[in-house]
């Protein structure tokens, strides 16, 4: 099963787990960065009142097999 773990660093080069995600789309077509991305954006908040919201360059995320 595929997952996407999701990072933060701050301004220190500290890093944290905001959350992980796992992949349950069937279809492949459907799965892309931005959509991954929009995860975390939903998560958080994007800063458009839906939260505090995270600076969004300062976030990455990895693939992972689990």
């Amino acid at each position: 099963m595929v997952a996407y773990e999701f990072y933060s660093h701050d301004d220190n080069g500290d890093v944290h787990l905001i959350g992980i995600l796992p992949e349950r789309r069937k279809s492949k077509s459907r799965i892309s960065q931005e959509s991954i991305v929009n995860w975390v954006k939903r998560l958080t908040g994007d800063g458009n009142g839906n939260g505090q919201g995270l600076d969004m360059n300062h976030i990455y995320f990895v693939q992972v097999e689990v």
